[in-house]
This record gives C-alpha cells, sequence and structure tokens, in this order.
C-alpha cells in the first residue's frame, strides 16, 4: 500500500513549499520561548507553556501545515488528476502522503515539544507530553489529510477545527474532552506522569486515536477514488 515514489513526491512538495519554513518557525519559537522563561523565571513556570501553548496549539499547528502540504496543492490546481490517471492504488497514494505528514508532524511538532519539556528540568514530564503528542499528532495527519482531500479551504476548515472546537469548546465544555483529539492524547500520556490530566477513560482514548487515524487514512483514499471516478477537480 505504501507507494515510495509518491512518498517522495510529497516530501519534495513539503519541503519546495513557503510552508514549509512556517513549519519550521513554529518548533523554534516554541523551543526558544521555554529557554527564555526557564532563564527568566524557573522551569515549572517554563512547562506552563507546553500544555497552554505548545501542545494544544503548536502541534495541531504544524499537523496542518504537513497534512494540507502534501495533499492540498494538488486538489487546489487540479494536477491531482494527472496523478489519479495513473494505475496507482488510490489509498496506497493517501496512506504514502499521510506518512510524509506525519513525519513531518512527529519532526517539527511532537519532538520539539520534547525537548522544551526537557529544558524545564522533569524528564518524566517530558516523556509524558511527548507521548501524548505522538498520539495527537499521529490523528490529527490522519484527519486533517482527509480534510485535505475534501476541501480546497483545508486549512481554513482545519484551523476552524482546532480553534472552535479542540480549544475554545473543549476549555469551556468538559463533556468534549471524550470527542478531543488533544484530550486524548493528554489521557494516554497521563499513564506516564500524573501531571498531566486524566480527561477519559484510557481504553476509550486508544481506541478512538485508533478511529481517527484509520478512517481518516481510509476516507482521503476514497475521496482520491471518487476524484477518478467522476472527473472531479
Amino acid at each position: 500500500m505504501i507507494n515510495t515514489t509518491i512518498a517522495k513526491l510529497a516530501l519534495q512538495a513539503l519541503l519546495g513549499r513557503r510552508r514549509f519554513f512556517l513549519l519550521l518557525a513554529f518548533p523554534v519559537l516554541l523551543i526558544g520561548l521555554v529557554a527564555l522563561v526557564t532563564a527568566l523565571v524557573d522551569g515549572d513556570a517554563a512547562y506552563e507553556v507546553l500544555p497552554g501553548l505548545g501542545y494544544p496549539l503548536v502541534l495541531p499547528l504544524v499537523a496542518i501545515l504537513a497534512a494540507s502540504s502534501v495533499l492540498g496543492p494538488e486538489v487546489d490546481d487540479g494536477s491531482i488528476v494527472y496523478l489519479l490517471s495513473k494505475p496507482v492504488n488510490r489509498y496506497g497514494i493517501a496512506i504514502s502522503k499521510w506518512l510524509v505528514a506525519l513525519g513531518a508532524t512527529l519532526v517539527a511538532g511532537a519532538l520539539p515539544i520534547l525537548v522544551a519539556a526537557l529544558i524545564t528540568g522533569d524528564s518524566t514530564r517530558a516523556t509524558a507530553l511527548f507521548v501524548g503528542a505522538v498520539v495527537a499528532g499521529t490523528a490529527y495527519s490522519a484527519l486533517f489529510l482527509a480534510i485535505s482531500a475534501v476541501t480546497r479551504h483545508a486549512v481554513i476548515a482545519s484551523l476552524m477545527f482546532v480553534l472552535v472546537w479542540e480549544s475554545l469548546l473543549g476549555n469551556l465544555f468538559t463533556g468534549i474532552a471524550w470527542l478531543s483529539i488533544s484530550q486524548w492524547g493528554l489521557r494516554i500520556g497521563h499513564e506516564v506522569s500524573s501531571a498531566l490530566p486524566d480527561p477519559a477513560n484510557l481504553g476509550y482514548a486508544i481506541v478512538a486515536s485508533l478511529v481517527v487515524t484509520v478512517v481518516g487514512a481510509w476516507f482521503a483514499g476514497d475521496r482520491l477514488r471518487s476524484f477518478s471516478l467522476t472527473g472531479d477537480e
């Protein structure tokens, strides 16, 4: 199902766009901010930057940029039709592109959170938050890839999901934790360190994260298959 040629093309598209520099800017600024607060105040104060800013905002923004870069432009300019004219498995295309987006999300999103958390001096909390970021980043990348396959306004739609559903409503209503990707990640990370919140059932968080990841990648492939059938651009 994994097409190395498609994956290489997706990686080239990701690295060759101006979004890539924005992709790198977020983790650099996050690590710099945490290092600055650690130096000026202390590690505990600096750590609060991560669950308050790094994890709920920087991580999904990186996932949005990565997912929209590997698929969105091809949908926008219609060049996806030329790719789909080749005898290539549509689900293989989606999975290959998702793996590239996932890799970028983990490297530019989850890994910087680990580095920033380690700067604060607590390796256990850092590991827990990293585990949560890996889980959430995996689900985010699949979901945003599916959104990129559906609409030409994938970045806006994905931002609305993060800012309104995950952040605004998630902070106002505790029940949304059961339907929040970021909260699922935190719950799984809670198993490493109790410093992280416990917003949902562990089994549910694991299953829900897997479902969103699998369905997101599958839906993207199914959407690509419908492109080839209808000639839609």
